[in-house]
């Protein structure tokens, strides 16, 4: 029988969208553009599971969306394959990552192709190409030949940084030296996560609770000198550019929260000696706020210098590079011990709230500038070198981990805001017993008492200035990114290091002429780390390892660059993927760039698309692209989670009830009419309650519990491949399935019983337009030539305008529903017009592809509906002519007739009394009284 048959449909319209290059992109865009971008995917050993298509298949309807209405279309796929894991597989079994990486590419592939996606296979990129890697390498050589003018606030050639005339007498090594500290791209000693086991440096992001994320090894907090990107002279730009972009809120909040702008001042304590402290207090006042405040104070940072007058006590880091010289000998062991144990922890383990707070007294005190007294600092984990200036000023009595720390340590608590009256710990507050970190008017200040926050602000930090002790300051949550890995798998850096005769290094630099990219990496024996921090790329032998250059010696770097470096930029490399003489070409760029797409998951809010943007901005600084932002939508689609496991239940208290306890809800019971409890509580963030259930405790009917759907991962065993989905189902079920699940951006559990729900949908359709009864290749009796009927028609131009609009809005589950209400309604039908059939099938295309091409050519059309250009619809069909309204005779319905919705009662009544059937049945009967209700009945009283 002709049944509909995916597994022999799909592979064919596959080779033939191959064959035909349908999805190729035009060689430049037309009047109308789309550059539709997925995230890339990093191409794991395991594959896809069927979360990864959520995304790709609501840009593929966008795509095949857009072409039909006439549009350019640019939706390409790459992959985002350095890193870790083909690494850490390489050093297990000593198969090159390479080839790893390349079986993982063509696996990928093969399932992409499998479910249809549109993508134009000729620009497909992978990071780990040397054509790719090439201008990767480009990109940073800009990055190196940059600084940032703060006047002009942008990014400029470093030949064009004015160099001062001292620095200029001392000669051109140390003109070298000062534009190497200007520089975006700089070398520089940083606290940096080292993993022993995993022979790297990793980012913080691949730290969770002191351990690497891959493996679980230890990892310990230490200084190495490493490249750093000056991301933070970008900061206010990346903020403000946040405005103009068609991003989530919560993820433009995000990244406002990341880069953390505040208002506050910097101010200087001193920590010399005591007989020097009244010399030290002159000199500033008649030089000014320093840039860098010496060896004889530490700097702070703060937002609240209004509340100066209450620092009983000063933080430093564990790293702080002044903590050697503030501790005494009788202190040393203990601090030495104390920070030993802090190198272990992550930042988030040393900064959350709730924590104990731990620190060890230094053995020196500070001078606190406003009032002269002084104060001991104290060395504590729960302040990070990476924030601020690494050192604070503790105000215990209006800062709450400062207050933690003075109450454990039995440190000074003074408050200087004086709490409202109406507190009802105010008494407590003011004796130093709780801490009030909000506003009011000023006690314990000296001179300022009894002024408000704002003004105690404004007035310390303007004498502080004037004393040159201080001064008002921004400051940015964001730090400068560490940008080296010691790892093999990356890109290697296009710098040279030159050596001296002897073979030192005279820490002089130079980049690889442009002309010499890519710097290939190396053929090594083996990819072990050394358990050094020292990068593998070290092992190479000496033909890569030197270059010399018009007589000069240098050493090439040995570090690599994260696997980061690849994804800010890959968006540039689909518009112009072959050009080997540019990253990508000027026209080109301007005419598709920027994204106008951009869908991904809400992981990347922060670190790739901060980075992309940071390095796009440098680009369009250097004149390299011609838009400020790369990304003008953003769409994060949501999770889908395994199954809901009937297996494991969830009281009021999140605690595991196993499920011998568990009993359906009883009826009457605490439920809403529909049957699910009354005040629910809200689920984790990583689990979706399933609608319509309520179970209860066996023992106490009246505690509620749920089961739940979780994130997939192999460790719960609820990964599902698409494969067996595609096997079983089709690949236009899956695509189908995971739009129709609810809004792409919401948080779903996935049901096999969903997925055969919509295939049996599918089957409908295949069945409105082929007779499946017939032995051969049958088209439905149904099907006419001929134009719809005004039901018919109202129904078809409806379903037109519901399924673009909700298209166009990314509203992808209701115009499923709503091409599902079309299938039902022409099933039913005696006839169907071929029109109409072929109409709704160019509405599906986008949905199901390869249903559709196959209805398509069946219903003998040649070219590809792909093709096809949109239905439009006609507002007036959608406008009802006519209605259908009973006739009753003493209130019992004899007859029906068809009248305007707008009929007026006397229209109503003259129509049903010229009705030839009505007036049959009324032959001699006499009318008593004649009711008419617009649009809905006439009513005839008779005798």
């Amino acid at each position: 029988m002709p049944r509909y048959n995916p597994s022999e449909i799909e592979p064919r319209w596959q080779a033939y969208w191959d064959e035909h290059k349908t999805f190729a992109t035009p060689e430049s865009p037309g009047e109308t553009k789309r550059y539709v971008l997925d995230m890339f995917p990093y191409p794991s050993g395991d594959g896809l599971h069927v979360g990864h298509p959520e995304g790709y298949t609501a840009t593929d309807i966008v795509s095949r969306f857009a072409r039909m209405r006439g549009e350019s279309v640019l939706h390409p796929m790459g992959f985002d394959a350095f890193g870790l894991p083909a690494e850490e597989h390489a050093i297990r079994t000593g198969e090159h990552p390479r080839i790893q990486t390349q079986r993982n590419i063509d696996n990928f592939t093969r399932q992409l192709k499998m479910l249809g996606f549109s993508y134009d296979w000729d620009r497909v990129l992978a990071t780990t190409d040397e054509q790719y890697f090439r201008w990767t390498q480009f990109i940073f050589l800009v990055l190196f030949d940059t600084w940032f003018d703060h006047d002009q606030q942008k990014g400029r050639p470093i030949d064009e940084l004015p160099i001062p005339e001292d620095v200029q007498s001392q000669g051109p090594q140390a003109v070298a030296k000062f534009q190497d500290e200007h520089r975006l791209a700089y070398l520089d000693d940083a606290l940096v996560n080292w993993c022993p086991n995993l022979g790297t440096v990793l980012a913080n992001e691949e730290v969770v609770d002191g351990k690497s994320e891959v493996g679980g090894h230890p990892v310990k907090r230490i200084p190495l000198r490493q490249w750093m990107l000056r991301i933070t002279d970008y900061a206010e730009r990346l903020l403000e550019g946040l405005d103009d972009l068609q991003w989530p809120a919560g993820i433009k909040k995000l990244q406002s929260d990341w880069i953390g702008r505040s208002t506050g001042a910097e101010v200087d304590f001193y920590v010399g000696s005591d007989e020097h402290y009244e010399r030290w207090k002159q000199a500033r006042s008649a030089s000014g706020f320093p840039a860098d405040p010496g060896d004889d104070a530490l700097r702070v940072y703060t937002t609240r210098p209004d509340t100066l007058f209450g620092a009983t006590y000063m933080v430093v880091s564990p790293e702080h590079p002044m903590l050697d010289r503030l501790t005494s000998d009788d202190q040393a062991d203990a601090v030495r011990q104390y920070c030993e144990k802090a190198s272990f922890k992550s930042d988030r383990e040393r900064t959350e709230g709730d924590r104990e707070k731990t620190g060890v007294f230094t053995g020196s005190q500070a001078i606190n500038p406003v009032n002269g007294q002084p104060i001991p600092v104290w060395v504590a984990d729960y302040v990070l070198a990476g924030y601020g200036t690494g050192a604070i000023m503790a105000v215990p009595a209006h800062d709450g981990r400062d207050f933690q720390f003075a109450v454990t340590y039995d440190l000074p608590v003074i408050a200087v805001v004086d709490p409202p009256a109406e507190l009802e710990n105010r008494d407590e507050i003011l004796a130093g017993r709780a801490c009030f970190e909000a506003v009011g008017k000023a006690i314990n200040s000296g001179e300022f008492d009894g002024q408000e926050t704002p003004q105690v602000k404004a007035k310390i930090t303007a004498s502080l200035s004037e004393s040159g002790i201080g001064k008002g300051a921004v400051n940015y949550k964001l730090r400068d990114w560490l940008f080296s890995r010691q790892r093999f798998w990356g890109e290697p850096f296009p710098i040279l290091h030159e050596l001296d005769e002897a073979g030192n290094p005279t820490g002089r630099m130079r980049g690889v002429d442009a002309s010499d990219l890519p710097v290939r990496l190396p053929e090594l024996e083996d990819f072990k780390p050394h358990g050094r921090p020292e990068p593998p790329l070290a092992k190479a032998d000496d033909d890569w390892l030197y270059v010399t250059i018009g007589g000069t010696k240098y050493r090439r770097e040995t570090n690599t660059m994260p696997q980061w470096a690849g994804s800010c930029w890959y968006y540039l490399r689909y518009i112009d993927p072959h050009n080997e003489t540019a990253l990508v070409d000027p026209e080109l760029e301007s005419k598709w760039m920027p994204v106008d797409l951009y869908v991904g998951g809400a992981e990347h809010a922060v670190l790739h698309l901060l980075y992309s943007r940071f390095w796009h901005k440098v680009l369009f600084d250097r004149g390299h692209v011609s838009t400020p932002e790369p990304f003008g939508r953003l769409v994060n689609q949501g999770m889908i989670l395994g199954e809901v496991e009937y297996s494991a239940y969830y009281d009021e208290n999140d605690q595991v009830v196993s499920a011998k306890d568990v009993r359906k809800a009883p009826e009457g019971g605490r439920q809403a009419k529909d049957g699910r409890p009354v005040n629910s509580r809200p689920v984790a963030e990583d689990a979706v309650k399933k609608k319509g259930e309520s179970f209860v405790l066996v023992d106490d009917p009246a505690i509620r519990v749920e089961s739940r759907a979780h994130k997939m991962s192999k460790s719960r065993g609820n990964v599902v491949n698409p494969d067996v989905v595609v096997k079983d189902y089709g690949a236009d079920a899956l695509r189908l399935y995971e739009m129709f699940m609810g809004p792409l951006e919401a948080t779903k559990p996935w049901s096999m019983d969903g997925v055969g729900g919509v295939r049996s949908f599918l089957d409908r359709v295949w069945r409105m337009i082929v007779d499946d009864n017939e032995e051969d290749l049958v088209l439905q009796t149904a099907l006419v030539d001929q134009p719809c009927d005004e039901d018919q028609a109202r129904m078809l131009h409806g379903t037109i305008k519901k399924v673009t609009e909700d298209t166009d809005e990314m509203s992808f589950n209701t115009a499923i529903a709503r091409m599902m209400e079309f299938t039902n309604f022409f099933t039913r039908c005696e006839k169907r017009p071929i029109e109409a059939m072929k109409s709704f099938l160019i509405l599906l295309s986008p949905y199901a592809p390869h249903l559709c091409e196959e209805l398509w050519s069946i219903l003998g059309e040649k070219e590809s509906i792909a093709k096809q250009a949109w239905p439009v619809w006609d507002e007036s069909a959608l406008v009802q002519k006519s209605i259908e309204v009973p006739v009753q005779f003493n209130g019992k319905v004899k007859a029906k007739i068809q009248l305007p919705p707008d009929a007026k009662p006397d229209q109503m009544l003259e129509a049903a009394l010229s009705d030839d059937r009505v007036r049959s049945l009324l032959g001699e009967k006499t009318i008593v009284k004649k009711i008419a209700v617009p649009g809905r009945l006439v009513n005839l009283v008779v005798k």
